[in-house]
């Protein structure tokens, strides 16, 4: 009986040291084996304004899972819609020319004189585009309700007496009266608030 009970009892740590030395040598492959390599996507260097990109703006890093639209390399000549966050992933979206724009609308350049103004708008706002004609003359609104796409940086050539560019989301009509408004007026704007 006690070798019978021997006997048993051998078998079964036999059977748990096979066991031990199968999980052991998993243990070690997984311990061993490379590692799935992260996709290499793009994120902010810094702060970003939106605004014409530049070389050093990103830099590439492994995300184990990055955002849907995710940008792994860019093209020169891109324009940021948004303000991005240091570290934050770029995206399709961000980028001017991926910018969902309403159906019928297009992207219209105007240039307001009160660079304060400006300050105080960012992509997304809604506003109200103004041209007086003249110093002493009331002034009138030419578009209503239209949103912000972005606000580039001003170039190293312009200064502040040429007033802030901003690129607005316009009707091909608005966009017509704008540029005739720009040509002739001083453009001004106000903001509406949500």
């Amino acid at each position: 009986m006690i070798r019978s009970w021997l006997s048993r009892y051998g078998r079964r740590r036999r059977l748990i040291a096979a066991a031990l030395a199968a999980l052991a040598v998993i243990s070690a492959f997984m311990a061993t084996r490379p590692a799935a390599s992260a996709p290499t996507v793009l994120v902010a260097s810094r702060d970003l304004p939106p605004g014409p990109l530049r070389p050093g703006d990103f830099r590439p890093a492994a995300l184990n899972l990055p955002p849907k639209g995710a940008i792994r390399t860019l093209a020169t000549g891109q324009t940021l819609a948004t303000p991005m966050r240091m570290g934050e992933p770029l995206t399709d979206v961000r980028l001017l020319t991926s910018y969902p724009m309403p159906p019928g609308m297009v992207a219209t350049p105007i240039r307001i004189a009160d660079a304060a103004t400006a300050s105080l708008l960012a992509p997304g706002s809604t506003i109200t585009v103004l041209a007086s004609h003249d110093q002493a003359g009331p002034a009138h609104a030419i578009v209503t309700d239209t949103k912000v796409i972005t606000i580039p940086k001003p170039s190293a050539r312009s200064s502040s007496a040429d007033g802030t560019l901003l690129v607005l989301a316009a009707t091909p009509s608005q966009a017509a009266e704008l540029a005739t408004a720009q040509a002739h007026s001083r453009l001004s704007i106000t903001i509406t608030t949500n």
